[in-house]
């Protein structure tokens, strides 16, 4: 007979899972469906998910369109080459529909199965860019502290959180990090008279250019809202002038959205909040709502032009064997059909301030809570004394508690309890989740006061 205790056993005695430890690994919960905001376990316990799976799960659980996207793409063409020379039905409408919907000047799509594939490939075309262009010393990568490009060699490399590297050190060279644009920690010292913490996050990459050699440098890395670095909301001043600072020096900006891409700030893509564009854009996660794995860059019209003016012997020789996998674009197509209906750009927008608000009420009346941050569904509460910004060292305790009352996330370190559900949440799913956490923090405020 089948129970819970026996698919532990057989989940620990035969899976690697993502960032491994046995430690961590002891009572793992074990999913078997899901309908909306909800997860279900497989002894009948339920769960809001409040990280919507890993950031993606934009339209919820058990989407049975979607379902079905899959099925009759599967039982048509489940799969094609698509390497130069070949073309399939579905890529295609998908190439077509993402062409300047995020930024006029994106309008040519190369598909992978992911983010870290997705910033792989923006990396090497940023050395193609160059190297075509007469500049093949412009290989240097700068990224920020807390930044999260994914944890393949090279995007672990422009992945700013330094617990990722020690056992897979070294890293791959002409990668470098500057401090963020974190207001709750921003270093004082970095900043100059009168000088926001935007624009001194903003002059530190400056000066990381200019001590490094602009003609050293290709191109500069950012999330539009820094995810699993912590949930950092940048000044609305930071980046029109990192855009002014790229251009200036000759440095292609890369925005990776695979996170706020597709609705989950409030935008569609985040960056149009401040009215800036990047040269090359990385997505992935929303753009099926995870239901089958699927990611890409786009390029501006510039790099487009340098490719395809390429001669032979200088072709862009880069290449997935799931690029543009045609049943994986079809539920991409389908998904993009239902996060237009819905408008979940317009819902993040609505129940992610309602969400923030009822966060920084919390912080009000906590005095554990340091900070409460966010913007759409993209929140964050970060556990430290208010004055001095120490760790309270009481984030997994929160987590639990969190658990133990169906709400299941993700903590960020010690002490930042993340919060990223489905952008198809309610206003009283909102509340309920908002519930939960106000119970679960006075629970673990009145234990740590004993």
């Amino acid at each position: 007979m089948t129970t819970p205790t026996t698919l532990v056993e057989r989940d620990q005695a035969h899976w690697l899972h993502p960032l491994h430890h046995p430690s961590a690994h002891q009572t793992p919960l074990i999913f078997e469906s899901g309908h909306g905001i909800w997860l279900r376990t497989v002894d009948g316990k339920e769960y809001i998910d409040g990280l919507a799976g890993l950031w993606n799960v934009l339209v919820g659980h058990g989407n049975t369109e979607l379902a079905d996207a899959a099925q009759q793409q599967m039982s048509t063409l489940a799969y094609a080459s698509s390497y130069v020379g070949a073309s399939n039905l579905p890529a295609l409408e998908l190439a077509d529909r993402l062409a300047g919907w995020a930024y006029p000047s994106l309008n040519t799509t190369f598909f992978t199965s992911g983010g870290a594939e997705s910033n792989e490939s923006a990396f090497k075309t940023v050395r193609y860019y160059w190297r075509r262009l007469g500049k093949p010393d412009k290989v240097k990568v700068i990224s920020r502290q807390h930044g999260y490009h994914g944890i393949t060699l090279a995007a672990m490399s422009a992945t700013g959180m330094s617990a990722y590297w020690p056992m897979f050190e070294p890293r791959v060279p002409n990668f470098l990090h500057i401090p963020a644009p974190y207001p709750f920690r921003f270093p004082a010292g970095q900043l100059r008279d009168g000088e926001t913490v935007g624009l001194a996050a903003a002059r530190l990459l400056e000066e990381a250019i200019l001590r490094e050699g602009p003609e050293t440098v290709g191109a500069f890395i950012a999330e539009p809202v820094q995810g699993a670095g912590g949930v950092i909301v940048p000044p609305d001043d930071y980046f029109p002038r990192i855009r002014e600072i790229c251009d200036q020096y000759d440095v292609l900006f890369i925005a990776d959205e695979v996170i706020t891409g597709f609705g989950r700030t409030g935008e569609w893509f985040a960056l149009n909040r401040w009215g800036v564009q990047p040269d090359i854009m990385s997505f992935a996660k929303g753009v099926t709502s995870g239901y089958l794995p699927l990611g890409g860059i786009q390029i501006s019209d510039a790099i487009r032009e340098v490719i395809m003016s390429a001669p032979s012997g200088e072709r862009w020789m880069h290449a997935y064997t799931y690029s543009g996998h045609p049943t994986c674009c079809a539920v991409a197509n389908k998904n993009l059909d239902l996060l237009l209906r819905l408008d979940v750009a317009a819902n993040a927008k609505t129940q992610g301030r309602r969400l923030l608000a009822g966060l920084q009420g919390l912080q009000a009346e906590f005095e554990i809570i340091g900070d409460a941050r966010g913007l759409g569904l993209m929140a964050a509460i970060e556990f430290a004394d208010p004055q001095t910004k120490q760790p309270a060292q009481i984030g997994e305790k929160v987590r639990q508690a969190c658990m133990q009352r169906g709400l299941y996330t993700r903590l960020i370190g010690s002490d930042i309890l993340a919060f990223a559900p489905p952008l198809i949440m309610t206003s009283e799913e909102i509340d309920l989740m908002l519930q939960i956490v106000g119970e679960a923090v006075a629970a673990v405020a009145r234990d740590t006061s004993r």
